[in-house]
């Protein structure tokens, strides 16, 4: 994995604590936005760890290149450190194809377990109050456009609500939990939803869902 940041005793600090895991290896650290562009193209990493505000390039535009890049193949997945309370750019961040977020005050055993589920392919939205954040921005971007109920007009309604239990946060889990059903057929939904609503990841589903007024 990469890891992104300007201050270089935050990137160094972050890189030594994701590399002590004995499954995370940090293989490149870059201290502005287009170094992580060029270095996710050399390594090809599983995981770049973005930080938000960077010079030369910041971290919504190379997080936008490198997915954009991933293509099909997957490629990269971006996981981007913000702080709560300074940050106004974790929607667009969202939107330029991260597949998740966490705040720079998270304990060490959620920044490495943050990076081993967005490297496994699945997409994190957690603490909580980072959930909130997602709903506040996208509730005041939705207030500005029509809602699109025919968005949701290719789901079944198990889909549907399954895509409305994303949106909440639930694991795979807890969905089949809440809707009474077994876990592997929630994941059997989830990719469906993913597919017809042409997504990457529940991260966009989310979105996604907020968005168009679903939730």
């Amino acid at each position: 994995m990469i890891v992104a940041d300007d201050q270089a005793m935050v990137r160094d600090g972050i890189a030594t604590l994701l590399d002590a895991a004995p499954d995370i290896d940090v293989v490149a650290q870059a201290a502005n936005g287009r170094e992580a562009v060029g270095l996710a193209r050399e390594h090809r990493p599983d995981v770049v760890v973005m930080d938000v505000r960077m010079p030369v390039m910041d971290g919504l535009a190379a997080t936008r290149e490198i997915t954009e890049a991933a293509g099909a193949d997957g490629g990269p997945r971006v996981l981007v450190l913000t702080t709560f309370d300074l940050d106004e750019y974790v929607y667009e961040a969202l939107g330029a194809g991260a597949s998740g977020f966490l705040l720079k005050d998270a304990p060490v055993e959620d920044l490495r377990a943050a990076v081993r589920v967005v490297a496994a392919g699945d997409a994190l939205l957690a603490p909580s109050v980072t959930r909130r954040l997602i709903a506040d921005i996208a509730k005041r971007r939705r207030e500005r456009i029509h809602a699109r109920p025919q968005a949701f007009a290719d789901l079944t309604p198990r889909e549907t609500d399954v895509l409305r239990q994303i949106a909440r946060g639930l694991s795979n889990a807890e969905i089949a939990e809440e809707l009474f059903l077994a876990e592997q057929t929630v994941k059997t939904h989830v990719g469906r939803v993913l597919t017809k609503l042409d997504l990457r990841d529940r991260t966009q589903a989310v979105v996604f869902a907020y968005e168009n007024g679903l939730i």
